[in-house]
């Protein structure tokens, strides 16, 4: 067999969609970035989303759709991650994000019982998978997957928030040790926990999974 372990999860992926659809999300299985992006077009044409706020994925980044939307004159991306941006117009963009068309983000963990499970440092992130945007799209890698919540909360404490911090050149003990120390720092970065049990309204929050490593 070619690329057993594209088939792998493949088959992997198949079985976790079906489990997110029971609990109401709206499922996609993207083979590589470019479907990925293909399917996250379709989507924005489908709920003629013009504006979109972004949550700092490094998937999203990845997949080359930052690039491409925020060079397109059909939406316009409420982008507060720019580097030398004043704090001020940092939070207000955010805020201006909880009421966007649509929202595109990551996530730390997809769970095989069908659960998303996330930890945040400002919250913008968790509160718009929550509540707000009426359509929200979360890409994620097969890294991602774990079997269940306590294996996502150990991959995210254990991996997700150290590369995370040293990404972000963050002054928490984590960077220097790659274990957390549940400091208390003011540039810890793991203060909101959210786990997404079901999507609520059905179909608002839809799932891109991608047959590929991406992100952290």
């Amino acid at each position: 067999m070619e690329k057993p372990i594209e088939n792998y999860w493949l088959l992997r992926l198949a079985d976790l969609k079906a489990t997110l659809e029971s609990n109401n999300f709206e499922a996609h299985i993207a083979e590589n970035t470019d479907e990925a992006r293909k399917i996250v077009k379709e989507i924005l044409s489908r709920t003629g989303a013009r504006t979109i706020g972004w949550g700092g994925s490094l998937t999203f980044v990845q997949t080359g759709l930052y690039d491409e939307l925020k060079n397109s004159s059909d939406h316009e991306i409420l982008d507060s991650y720019q580097k030398q941006m004043p704090p001020e117009e940092m939070f207000e963009l955010r805020r201006r994000s909880l009421l966007a068309d649509l929202f595109i983000t990551g996530a730390n963990s997809v769970t095989e019982t069908g659960k998303l499970v996330n930890l945040d440092m400002t919250g913008n992130r968790v509160a718009a998978i929550t509540f707000g945007p009426r359509n929200v799209v979360i890409l994620a890698g097969r890294n991602k997957v774990t079997p269940d919540i306590e294996d996502a909360m150990l991959r995210i404490k254990n991996f997700a928030a150290p590369t995370n911090a040293m990404r972000l050149d963050k002054k928490t003990p984590c960077v220097k040790t790659s274990i957390c120390e549940d400091c208390r720092g003011t540039d810890r970065i793991c203060n909101s926990w959210t786990i997404t049990e079901k999507s609520y309204p059905k179909g608002r929050i839809k799932i891109v999974l991608i047959n590929q490593d991406l992100g952290l």
